[in-house]
């Protein structure tokens, strides 16, 4: 059986994102399949485990003896700390599942999730800006292949020197919701939600196209809800600020609470700049829930036709969709049920199904 060695260092990110996430279903679907046996490699933490119930139990992890940034910094600059070591027998390779390509003299797949850090360095923090150019260059330098979610994540890479036969797209999947519908109440229970609300996930960065979503839903005069916390940039502030008393921020939820989230709200306004995927998008769709979301963007090609869309530069155009959605009954009913479609035909299975061809042909390729 091959052997794949992967990096789950997100899994410790103090706020682990949707890199972590499509890792860890991936993972798990990975191991439900069975077509091949992965090891996770970590950082030195004081509690390696940390985060083992995020990692199938029949995924091993090893612990790096150096730190998280001298482990990446040594990586990125130099070819010393190669991880060969973690790799037994000769049908093996790494998978960078965080586009970190450590040394090694192994085939190598590397997820691109998106490429936005070269596209939009304007949303980088200065540490970003440098550490990230660096991080691809390393990963175009070391992966023979590399795997992308969308698209529009293949066609920049492309743009940015990658050729097509080094790359392979390989959609993520969706779960089916974990909230009953007769759960609902139950699970919201004490957070004082109002009647009806529009739903945001993660609007962090400005990427997430804070201000203009802000300002759209304050003409809206909706109520709005949002998970996984408000960027905290000085603009944002001041446009969410505006939102008074009809904004409701309940930072970080479990999966239990976000599906019921779903289910609840009229719809999920999600109108990003750029995105390489949007999981959100697939999540909603799986709940019946209507999706507002850009058009031009990775989650217009995962909304597959299913969601309504809006240009992410226009303010107006976010409002106007977000009011039709709430006023017009059969439109969101039809929303709900093309999402719902969209989302029966989007699984983890076929996720790991479409890994473990891509693992295997480039094992082939280098034997």
């Amino acid at each position: 059986m091959p052997h794949v060695l992967t990096l789950v260092e997100q899994f410790w990110h103090r706020v682990p994102g949707g890199t972590a996430k499509a890792t860890e279903k991936t993972l798990y679907a990975l191991a439900a399949e069975n077509e091949v046996s992965v090891t996770g490699l970590a950082a030195r933490h004081r509690g390696v485990a940390g985060d083992r119930d995020r990692i199938p139990s029949s995924c091993s992890v090893v612990g790096h003896w150096l730190p998280r940034p001298a482990l990446y910094e040594t990586w990125m600059r130099s070819d010393l700390l190669s991880v060969d070591r973690y790799m037994t027998g000769d049908d093996s390779l790494l998978w960078a599942s965080s586009l970190i390509v450590p040394p090694t003299s192994r085939p190598v797949v590397a997820t691109v999730n998106d490429l936005d850090f070269l596209t939009y360095p304007q949303f980088l923090t200065r540490r970003g800006r440098s550490f990230f150019p660096r991080m691809w260059r390393r990963a175009v330098e070391r992966s023979d292949h590399f795997v992308v979610p969308s698209r529009v994540v293949a066609d920049d890479c492309v743009a940015n020197g990658i050729d097509l036969q080094r790359l392979s797209v390989v959609p993520y999947g969706v779960d089916v919701p974990v909230c009953r519908l007769d759960q609902v109440d139950v699970v919201l229970e004490g957070l004082d939600l109002p009647d009806r609300f529009v739903l945001l996930v993660a609007p962090l960065g400005l990427r997430k196209n804070p201000v203009r979503l802000a300002d759209a839903l304050s003409v809206t005069k909706c109520d709005v809800v949002a998970v996984g916390g408000i960027d905290t940039s000085p603009e944002a502030t001041r446009a969410f600020a505006g939102l008074g008393a009809r904004l409701r921020s309940l930072g970080l939820v479990n999966e239990m609470v976000l599906s019921a989230l779903y289910r609840r709200c009229s719809a999920l306004v999600y109108p990003s700049v750029a995105e390489g995927f949007g999981l959100p998008v697939l999540e909603a769709m799986a709940h019946s829930t209507p999706v507002v979301t850009s058009a031009g963007t990775a989650t217009e090609e995962v909304a597959g036709g299913a969601a309504l869309l809006v240009d992410p530069h226009s303010t107006t155009a976010i409002t106007e969709a977000v009011m039709a959605v709430l006023s017009d009954d059969s439109l969101a009913a039809d929303l709900r049920s093309r999402g719902e479609r969209r989302a029966a035909e989007m699984t983890w299975e076929r996720t790991a199904h479409d890994y473990t061809r891509v693992f295997k042909r480039v094992l082939g390729s280098r034997g």
